[in-house]
């Protein structure tokens, strides 16, 4: 996508792979397409969040929900009908009380008694924006002093210690990592060198911020978490989040995503993407809990409530799309002798629900073109013909721009050949579809 200054979104293919599962752990049943970049502009990547892409640092990936062993549904909350819940109001609570001291609250309502009509309000209302910002130092009226200072800054995504020291903490304490697999150079590939341009702009009557920032939490100075953000033109996407262990107490988790919801409110990006639904890994299910969630159809690119309905089809089947039950349900039944029929001859099918327990499962085959695979929400080779004009895709060779019919080699390199130029370009096309196509420069070199 090319920006009003002319920033481009580049990507360079690198193609379909399976590898170890980070929630499972099984070690092959993770199926995914993969691109790499070094220049996207937020609405290009806001594009390919819609399609249920992901980044990590400048690793681009697509996820086969129909292949994997645990199927990663894109969700996305809607803050301005945000309403938390008991717990989650409870754990902000508790941090507003702790970061003001009982001495504070105390004197603070004799000095600066609410009206009725405010005490009223706060008692029978939350307000998600305003208790986040309630004991942030600026906020507060003085004297008397709180018990301690807390301070919330959206600063840059660059490294610094302070920043590796939280993470550092974060990785062995709280995910048991060895000390010998966390480093500074993997921190800053993995969560500071986003390839986001960063700008401001304005959008719907507003000015956002728009590209990678890292929300920094201080008490007393010190930095204690770190919330890693995408501010894109429709949503604050929750790349990572980390705390130190001094505040594991005050539920932090909790309080980063309310936090990060607020922020999606307050400022107009609207939606909160929370990264990966994953609803048969424990882990990873209390995204659930944060309502109203929606999962994108990764069929169709419809966002489907993620209620209890849905919740209950996802604990008989790993991968659902609604688009495509939907289809099902329009075609005629067949007749009772064929019903019979079927009946007697259908053996057990294991590709929708199969509880993947092997690690020793087959290895896709490299010499398969990405739209031969079955692979959801993929243009097939009849749409990816009609619909992309792979002649003139955009290029950039070594510095050098141009388009793809300027390649020598193009007229007679093959579209069923994946490792052939115009069947990487091809597979890539596919996964980003039609509309990105047009837009992305695709890279080498």
């Amino acid at each position: 996508m090319q920006t009003p200054d002319g920033t481009p979104s580049f990507l360079t293919p690198i193609g379909y792979e399976n590898n170890s599962c980070g929630y499972c752990h099984s070690k092959a049943n993770s199926f995914s397409y993969y691109a790499s970049t070094t220049s996207l502009t937020p609405a290009f990547y806001q594009s390919l969040l819609d399609r249920g892409w992901r980044r990590s640092g400048r690793l681009l990936y697509k996820p086969d929900l129909r292949a994997s062993c645990c199927p990663q549904y894109t969700i996305r909350l809607d803050a301005n009908s945000f309403h938390p819940s008991k717990d989650q109001r409870q754990s902000l609570n508790r941090l507003n009380k702790h970061i003001l001291g009982d001495g504070y609250v105390k004197e603070a309502s004799r000095l600066y008694p609410l009206s009725r009509e405010q005490a009223k309000k706060r008692n029978t209302e939350f307000d998600l924006v305003e208790r986040v910002h309630e004991s942030e130092l600026q906020q507060l009226r003085t004297p008397p002093e709180p018990a301690h200072t807390l301070s919330v800054t959206l600063e840059t995504d660059e490294f610094t210690d302070e920043k590796y020291t939280v993470f550092e903490n974060y990785q062995r304490i709280v995910h048991h990592e060895p000390p010998s697999r966390i480093s500074k150079h993997g921190f800053t590939r993995f969560l500071c060198s986003s390839p986001l341009t960063t700008s401001r702009s304005d959008i719907d009557r507003r000015e956002r911020k728009l590209g990678s920032y890292h929300q920094c939490y201080r008490i007393d100075g010190k930095l204690v978490a770190v919330g890693v953000l995408d501010l894109l033109p429709q949503c604050v996407s929750a790349v990572y989040f980390m705390y130190d262990e001094s505040v594991h107490q005050h539920g932090f988790g909790k309080i980063g995503a309310l936090r990060e919801i607020a922020l999606a409110k307050e400022d107009g990006y609207n939606w909160w993407y929370a990264g990966f639904y994953i609803h048969n890994c424990v882990k990873m299910k209390y995204k659930g809990d944060y309502h109203p969630q929606y999962v994108l159809d990764p069929e169709s690119y419809d966002w489907n409530l993620l209620d209890n309905g849905l919740k209950k089809k996802l604990d008989k089947k790993k991968y659902i799309s609604l688009s495509s039950e939907a289809l099902r349900e329009d075609v005629p039944p067949v007749n009772e002798s064929d019903a019979e029929m079927a009946e007697a001859t259908e053996q057990p099918s294991n590709s929708d629900n199969a509880s993947v327990d092997s690690d020793d499962s087959c290895p896709p085959n490299p010499d398969l073109p990405l739209f031969s695979r079955g692979m959801s929400g993929i243009l097939t080779k009849d749409q990816l013909l009609a619909n992309v004009d792979l002649d003139h895709i955009k290029l950039r060779i070594r510095a050098q721009e141009a388009e793809t019919c300027d390649l020598v080699s193009w007229e007679d390199s093959d579209i069923n050949d994946s490792h052939s130029i115009k069947g990487l370009i091809a597979e890539l096309a596919c996964a980003v579809g039609p509309q990105l196509s047009r837009e992305m420069t695709v890279s080498f070199g």
